[in-house]
């Protein structure tokens, strides 16, 4: 380092430029110390001076030339970090080898894939609800924002568990999340690959079904709580544990009002009783 921070002053912006003059004067010292003394003392050959000098010359071409081509390698592991795009590092051609450059490529290729690791890892962290692994409300969002508005028509669902409190109460919080975490399996695992399944918050869950008719949603729905029926996930005393529904018509341009339509539409559940789906078109009934 103490080479290389005393020759910054030449040539400070290109290391091979830097590299070529600390070799041209460590290597031509001799020579034109040779040429003084034999100047001074009447011995200098003015012919065999000339053809020594551009044979220099012509050494030194070829000195700039492969020092630029050596250092190729670490110009291209240089670019690739200082062009991280969001925090991702490009591959770059792996060399064979143990030198120098091939030791660098190949860490920078092993930082790429430990960054393009973490960088997956953070999203899916990002997108994911850890309890549950089903999506969370920003996973949601950003799955819908990559869908035209044509592909996100649809119904949407807001399922809420029935009386989650006493279940944390009277079971304890462990098994108030085995139950969100076997129902979210249940959710994700009777809905179409192609819907969407959120946690949406607390013991509150989201469903976009993608295409689909409320008509549609509401049945899945009703296979869903047909399901919990047979296999509790818990038990209040005497009662499984159900839950409440609202479901609307949306579409990823309407998907707030949708969301205030079915958040409605679920409270109304909530107020008639529980453990029913309601419709937004039934809150007139």
């Amino acid at each position: 380092m103490r080479l290389y921070l005393a020759s910054s002053f030449i040539f400070p912006r290109s290391l091979q430029l830097r590299l070529f003059a600390v070799c041209f004067v460590g290597t031509h010292l001799p020579l034109a110390a040779f040429l003084v003394w034999a100047a001074a003392t009447g011995r200098l050959d003015v012919l065999g001076a000339i053809v020594v000098i551009a044979a220099t010359v012509l050494g030194m071409l070829i000195a700039v030339g492969g020092i630029y081509a050596l250092l190729a390698p670490i110009d291209l592991a240089a670019r690739a970090l200082n062009d991280a795009d969001d925090g991702e590092i490009a591959q770059v051609p792996q060399l064979s080898g143990g030198d120098l450059a091939a030791r660098l490529l190949a860490g920078v290729n092993r930082a790429a894939g430990a960054t393009a690791e973490r960088m997956r890892k953070l999203s899916r962290e990002a997108n994911v609800d850890v309890l549950t692994g089903v999506l969370n409300r920003r996973g949601l969002l950003q799955q819908l924002d990559t869908l035209s508005e044509q592909e996100t028509t649809g119904a949407v669902a807001l399922v809420d568990m029935d009386h989650f409190k006493l279940v944390n109460d009277l079971l304890g919080h462990e098994t108030g999340d085995r139950v969100l975490q076997d129902f979210a399996k249940v959710l994700a695992g009777t809905v179409r690959h192609t819907d969407l399944v959120a946690r949406w918050g607390g013991e509150e869950f989201l469903v976009y079904f993608r295409g689909a008719t409320e008509a549609q949603a509401q049945s899945v729905l009703m296979r869903i709580a047909e399901r919990i029926r047979n296999e509790p996930l818990a038990h209040l005393g005497e009662r499984p544990v159900t839950f409440s529904a609202g479901t609307t018509a949306a579409s990823r341009g309407t998907l707030d009002e949708a969301l205030r339509r079915a958040d409605s539409a679920l409270y109304e559940a909530k107020h008639r009783g529980r453990a029913r789906i309601l419709s937004n078109a039934e809150l007139s009934c």
